[in-house]
């Protein structure tokens, strides 16, 4: 098992989700704009809290600890922005970091699910 910091995971986590998430896009597709765009509208706190709080029933005892734990993390948060949005994304990268680095055939079911409930992947 890879013992990284939690912030590590989320650095981790951050670039495993969006090149799933940018993967999707280019296979949908051509227009740069179009291509940011839909990008965009799935990277970002909001969607990943929502996607957080959607797989909860999903982790186990120990990953539904470690995002207890990535939610108590200090943020530098803009006043106007939602602190708990922003700290459910983070747990989001966090968990997706942890299972990219310990866990990957989770990560993969994972991710076939957020492509279900999203409909981000074809099925």
């Amino acid at each position: 098992m890879s013992e990284y910091s939690l912030k590590h995971y989320a650095h981790l986590g951050d670039a495993v989700y969006e090149l799933f998430v940018r993967e999707y896009v280019v296979e949908r597709t051509h227009s740069q704009k179009q291509m940011h765009d839909m990008t965009t509208s799935f990277v970002n706190a909001s969607f990943q809290a929502q996607m957080l709080e959607a797989l909860t029933c999903e982790f186990s005892e120990d990953e539904n600890e470690i995002i207890r734990r990535a939610k108590n993390l200090p943020l530098t948060v803009n006043k106007r922005n939602n602190q708990n949005i922003h700290r459910a994304a983070t747990a989001f990268e966090v968990i997706i970091g942890y299972l990219y680095k310990n866990e990957p055939r989770k990560l993969e079911e994972i991710f076939m699910k957020i492509g279900k409930k999203f409909n981000l992947i074809d099925l």
